[in-house]
């Protein structure tokens, strides 16, 4: 089949040239974008005296049948076209003759595949915003429910102070509320149109460039052709926000594999979210928490490797630049994907509770209220750390927990304890006294779960 460049050649190109070069592949992603973006730009071209209305019709008629026969599965986007700008015009062509060559007056593929990109990646940031809502709906879930549920907080994976699972999944509620912004910050920096930018400088054509923008949803036009053609900024900080997406799932789904783990058996993966042992019967295995953090490094390579593409290209457009598309469509569809399974795996999560509560008492996590205990009795910090410190060592020649020392071992070691530490040290009292915001106290968690329910509404 002749190119649409095919004028200034006299020899065909070698087929695997030809594949090395063609995108349909993987641009045909874009179909609904590229007619989406032509059909503005046909309108423009009429409103501007370049095309008449009945050109403008048969065009919009004839892009309006090429999507609908795409969608019903009665046209094929094939590799019989080098990419898919290619594809839609032949097509139209084919269907309504001379009105379709001139679809292309006014623009150049550089500035229509920048625009499909554009589009393509606008809709798939709202549909990623979509996808880390829902999981923030199901951590707010969670968060409601446990409020008075105790568990462990942890600093270097060891037991540290005594939390709530509401505090615990709280602090995945920020990460994935910072990733939401981080989104809607793109999509507005984004949001300028690069149609009729031309090759690079633009054209001869009056075009209209603002009414394009409008049709198309966009704030404004690009303010410099060079860099219409040429700006992939925007791919790269997606990219970006969607490796933070993928960490911070990464670092939720680690906590998981631990807390299913038999030494914590904090949590019960539901079954569909889990596999079994092929020799082991006993085995529960945590395959997707699994799967979603080894699928980081994918994404985190897009990201890499795109920066590494971009670096050392000159203005304005080159042909290296394709190679954004795989890697940002692998990606997003690795995200959304991860994000559906995780927001899955964790609605139908059970919390053991008992086990959490019993590991923080276990831990020592109370030896600061023991302290602090120590120290609203007039005991200096640093005496009272030391007489603490005494006491854990004592437990764990016992094997007990603090709560479970007699009086008379607390005063073998300090006469200041009295009866009342044992309510000064349990999980109730260390946690519901620590009262600031942002801490595991009901009173301030509540506050934050309030505000929480009110960004959802509202976002």
């Amino acid at each position: 089949m002749a190119q649409l460049w095919g004028g200034r050649f006299t020899k065909e190109t070698d087929k695997l040239v030809y594949n090395f070069n063609a995108s349909i592949s993987f641009d045909q992603k874009f179909y609904e974008q590229d007619i989406r973006g032509s059909k503005a730009h046909v309108q423009m071209l009429a409103r501007q005296g370049i095309l008449t209305e009945q050109e403008k019709e048969e065009i919009l008629g004839g892009l309006d049948s090429i999507l609908k026969d795409v969608q019903d599965k009665k046209l094929e986007i094939s590799s019989e076209y080098e990419d898919i700008h290619s594809f839609v015009e032949a097509n139209l062509i084919d269907r309504i003759g001379d009105a379709g060559k001139k679809l292309h007056t006014g623009r150049s593929r550089n500035d229509q595949v920048a625009l499909d990109m554009k589009l393509y990646v606008r809709d798939e940031i709202d549909a990623i915003d979509e996808e880390v809502k829902n999981l923030l709906k199901e951590l707010q879930k969670i968060m409601e429910d446990n409020v008075h549920t105790y568990m462990p907080g942890f600093t270097h994976l060891q037991k540290a102070q005594p939390v709530t699972l509401a505090h615990h999944v709280g602090a995945y509620f920020e990460m994935f509320r910072r990733d939401r912004g981080r989104l809607k910050d793109i999509r507005k920096r984004m949001n300028t149109c690069p149609l009729g930018a031309g090759a690079l400088a633009g054209t001869t054509y009056p075009l209209d460039r603002m009414f394009t923008a409008q049709l198309l949803d966009f704030d404004e036009p690009t303010r410099n052709s060079m860099d219409s053609v040429s700006d992939r900024d925007y791919v790269i900080e997606l990219l970006a926000a969607l490796s933070t997406i993928m960490m911070h799932l990464s670092r939720f789904c680690e906590e998981i594999i631990l807390w299913n783990s038999n030494e914590y058996r904090f949590v019960e993966i539901d079954d569909a979210y889990s596999t079994g042992s092929s020799i082991m019967p006993q085995k529960k295995n945590p395959d997707i928490a699994e799967l979603v953090r080894g699928k980081t490094g994918r994404v985190y390579g897009a990201l890499m490797s795109l920066l590494t593409t971009m670096k050392g290209i000159p203005l304005a457009y080159n042909k290296d630049m394709q190679e954004d598309k795989e890697l940002t469509f692998d990606a997003i569809d690795t995200v959304k994907g991860c994000l559906a399974l995780f927001t899955g795996m964790v609605s139908t999560m059970q919390f053991r509770k008992e086990n959490m509560e019993a590991s923080a008492k276990n831990g020592f996590t109370n030896a600061t209220d023991a302290a602090d205990y120590l120290v609203n009795h007039g005991v200096p910090f640093r005496d009272a750390h030391g007489i603490v410190g005494r006491l854990v060592l004592s437990c764990i020649e016992k094997g007990i927990s603090l709560d479970e020392l007699s009086l008379e071992e607390y005063q073998a070691i300090s006469p200041v304890f009295r009866e009342d530490i044992y309510e000064a040290i349990s999980m109730k009292t260390c946690v519901e006294k620590r009262m600031t915001l942002g801490a595991p106290g009901p009173d301030a968690m509540e506050a934050v779960i309030s505000e929480n329910r009110k960004y959802l509404e509202e976002n």
